[in-house]
């Protein structure tokens, strides 16, 4: 050990940019791997928060017609009292416009609808609201309305209070909603209540969506009642999604695109060894006259092999614990910056460290034998 480190303690410049190449591999590996387990972490809180127990009912189309259909407008009722669901919310879409004012021609929408929605929305969604207040009893009756993320950034409304022009006439935003991952389209949608839409806005009273949370070891069985339920002369008509299922999906595939990354990462790392296994021989060629003194003091082709090989793994292990640490910062900025948790998996940082001493015990053992083949004589004549 000591003979091995004493070679690279002579050569500190040449230690330095040889690790480096190890380093950089392993950085980015490291990073890879943390980034994408950092962004999944983030996926699966939010899952966890949301949860993955709400199901959605919408009409669907007629099975021989092909055209749309209609929930029935007891469908709420009916799925409410199916056992294991714990809660309903309830919209229905409204065929009205809503603009900032009534000076903005009709056809600029911003693509924001309004949806009549009844007071337990909020709940079932498992959402928050940004500012303001959510629709009562009594707000629900008149022109209030409580504005997804979305729509308030592109009616340019920062506050509850101020007004928006919905189908003919001036609403009162009462509130603002946080964003809702699972509900995009409630992100986008003016919200106002289930009575004052039909009193105001001639909204018809047919539910166009009825959202349900049902206990989590019960969402297989309520699946399979909600259609028949909702609309029991056609239940075909009825369309059931999980709207979790794509955060699902893309927490499972969050690493798919990093295989690339990887490769890139792993190409850097056997760059990195043969900038080692190069130093190395170099190393041989220049310390001719050292080994040559080594043997003829009685040092065995073993050992001037070990020597070698141990300064080798020294050399990578270096640039090994280098790359953990820089590609453990990588992430941390990375997650810092987009406010994910900061994740590094053991298993990466164990492996990556592994891959670099696989590495330099390769890039170390032709160097050895080289060296350990040298004529002390010859080698003593050649200095």
């Amino acid at each position: 050990m000591h003979a091995g480190s004493a070679g690279l303690r002579s050569r500190p410049a040449r230690v330095f940019l040889s690790a480096l190449g190890i380093a950089i591999g392993i950085a980015t590996m490291i990073a890879v791997v943390g980034i994408s387990s950092s962004s999944q972490a983030k996926l699966l809180r939010e899952l966890d928060e949301l949860g993955t127990n709400m199901l959605v009912v919408t009409p669907g189309q007629a099975l021989f017609s092909g055209q749309d259909t209609r929930l029935p407008n007891e469908a709420p009722g009916m799925i409410s009292r199916i056992e294991g669901v714990r809660s309903i919310g309830t919209t229905g879409d409204v065929p009205v416009s809503v603009r900032r004012s009534e000076n903005i021609p009709k056809a600029e929408t911003g693509g924001i609808v309004v949806k009549a929605v009844k007071d337990d929305l909020l709940g079932t969604l498992r959402a928050g609201l940004r500012s303001g207040a959510w629709l009562n009893g009594a707000t629900g009756r008149y022109p209030s309305v409580v504005l997804g993320h979305v729509a308030a950034q592109r009616l340019g409304i920062t506050t509850p209070g101020q007004q928006v022009f919905v189908g003919g006439r001036y609403f009162t935003v009462t509130g603002i909603l946080d964003p809702i991952p699972l509900a995009p389209e409630i992100e986008r949608a003016a919200l106002v209540g289930w009575e004052a839409a039909e009193g105001l806005l001639g909204f018809d009273g047919h539910p166009t969506a009825v959202y349900e949370r049902s206990a989590d070891d019960r969402v297989a069985d309520v699946r399979a009642l909600l259609a028949r339920t909702a609309n029991p002369a056609t239940p075909s008509a009825v369309s059931v999604s999980d709207p979790s299922a794509a955060l699902q999906a893309k927490a499972a595939t969050e690493g798919a695109f990093s295989t690339l990354l990887l490769g890139l990462g792993g190409i850097a790392l056997l760059v990195g060894g043969v900038g080692v296994a190069n130093t190395m021989i170099i190393s041989v060629l220049e310390r001719r006259h050292e080994i040559g003194l080594r043997r003829s003091l009685g040092a065995t082709k073993g050992q001037i092999r070990i020597q070698f090989v141990t300064e080798s793994l020294l050399l990578s292990g270096l640039g090994g614990i280098a790359g953990v640490l820089l590609g453990g910062a990588a992430t941390g900025v990375y997650a810092r910056v987009g406010g994910l948790p900061w994740v590094v998996p053991p298993w990466a940082v164990a492996g990556g460290f592994a891959a670099t001493l696989a590495i330099g015990t390769l890039a170390g053992l032709y160097p050895a034998v080289r060296a350990a083949r040298l004529s002390p004589t010859l080698a003593l004549a050649a200095a």
